[in-house]
């Protein structure tokens, strides 16, 4: 084969590779597009059912409020009417009383004027007697018709004008939720979770997480604060879960739809305690550290079950109980896991005190931060500055390697350079405590 063949040749595998990326790419965008079609025609779908859903149960409530209305103003024009009535009926029993009485007296007298002169002055005597009996000058009084009640329904548009205006108000659409995922960054058994407002003209008080397994299970409630992040520990690695957001206006008790769900998980092992170490006892996932036994002379450091912290991480040690104070009592990192250390004031560490004293290779610092009391959250992170080459002047500085150090605890931090011997991909963590009554969580 010619060398302009083997050029062509190799031009026309090229095309063919070519060729077929283009072709996965576009494959890749036509999937895209399906997704994103079936987001816009699922999630309109159930926007419809939940319109339809919802208004239905407002009409019938509407009904149910209407008619239970409707009867109680039909049972008090009864009661108006069976109360007003009675005292007519009454009336009305005794006028026709007095006509029967009338009636009667009529006809006697008319016998008694028809009647011989034998009978006539007896039946004119007892007709007489009689008369005066019913007393004919008396009569009932009849109430006028001003006196009796003239039941009326007093109805105006006032209630179907407001409910108009409330109904034109009532609900809304949006293609978007107001905020959105923005990231999902994996830490040790954990994920940091970001989330941003999309809607500039959405007020957000507070913000609520929720996240779930992908593969199923219900969702449930991670956070809800004003927070813009948090991070959800506890974690199974290599597990896929589901994220989602959703916010509540200023004045408002309802939540916003929720975002679009993102995937996400975590592939770092979390930090956990190293078990079995003298004077500590660990909680079921061995994150919670909890100084137990201060019997011993000598103060034991707990050290992490592996060198599970890197370059780039925010370690966070987070104090839930405290004891008695003492100044060997020291939480930071460590190279190794020197066994025999009393305290991680030691070469090859860095660490804070609870009286706020920060020590580098066993060094005072002189920066100061905040003492570390309950509650209190410590927090390290740490940057490879640069691999220092290897001279006398660096070995008078103790190393040559640099870690930039931010150690921070309530609204203070210190930042300095770690100088050591050779360069690391991971640290160990570590606490030691003199006193009981220490309780410590790391994440």
């Amino acid at each position: 084969m010619s060398i302009e063949a083997e050029v062509l040749l190799q031009e026309a595998k090229e095309s063919i590779e070519a060729a077929q990326n283009y072709r996965s790419e576009l494959q890749q965008r036509l999937h895209g597009l399906s997704q994103a079609r079936k987001q816009v025609r699922g999630s309109s779908s159930q926007a419809r059912e939940a319109l339809k859903r919802h208004f239905s149960e407002l009409q019938m409530a509407a009904a149910r409020l209407l008619a239970e209305r409707l009867a109680s103003l039909l049972a008090e024009v009864d009661a108006i009417e069976h109360d007003s009535v009675q005292p007519l009926d009454d009336c009305q029993k005794l006028i026709e009383q007095g006509v029967g009485a009338a009636d009667e007296l009529l006809r006697e007298g008319e016998v008694a004027i028809r009647c011989g002169l034998a009978e006539k002055e007896d039946k004119l005597g007892s007709f007489t007697k009689k008369a005066l009996q019913i007393q004919l000058d008396s009569l009932p009084e009849v109430p006028a018709l001003v006196d009796v009640p003239c039941v009326s329904a007093q109805l105006d548009d006032s209630l179907l004008y407001a409910v108009r205006e409330r109904v034109a108000k009532h609900g809304s659409v949006s293609s978007h939720p107001p905020v959105q995922i923005e990231e999902l960054q994996e830490r040790p058994g954990s994920v940091l979770v970001r989330w941003c407002k999309v809607d500039d003209d959405f007020a957000a008080q507070d913000y609520r997480l929720q996240y779930r397994r992908s593969a199923s299970g219900q969702y449930k409630d991670a956070y809800i604060g004003r927070d813009c992040e948090f991070l959800v520990l506890h974690l199974d690695t290599h597990t896929e879960h589901l994220f989602r957001v959703s916010a509540r206006g200023e004045g408002r008790t309802e939540w916003s739809p929720w975002s679009v769900p993102q995937a996400g998980y975590t592939t770092m092992a979390p930090h956990d305690w190293c078990p079995g170490s003298e004077g500590y006892i660990l909680s079921s996932r061995r994150n919670i550290a909890m100084r137990s036994d201060s019997s011993s002379s000598r103060t034991p450091v707990l050290y992490s079950n592996a060198p599970t912290y890197f370059c780039g991480q925010t370690l966070t040690f987070k104090i839930s109980a405290v004891g008695l104070v003492d100044k060997q009592d020291s939480i930071g990192v460590c190279v190794d896991c020197e066994s025999g250390a009393e305290s991680l004031q030691r070469n090859q560490a860095v660490c804070i005190s609870t009286n706020g004293t920060v020590f580098v290779n066993g060094k005072e610092m002189t920066n100061q931060l905040p003492d570390i009391t309950l509650g209190s959250a410590v927090t390290f992170e740490m940057e490879v500055v640069n691999l220092l080459p290897v001279s006398n002047n660096n070995l008078s500085d103790g190393g040559n390697f640099k870690l930039r150090v931010t150690i921070g605890t309530g609204n203070r931090e210190v930042v300095f350079d770690w100088l050591l011997d050779q360069g690391v991909d991971c640290l160990f963590f570590g606490c030691s405590f003199t006193h009981t009554g220490w309780k410590v969580l790391v994440f």
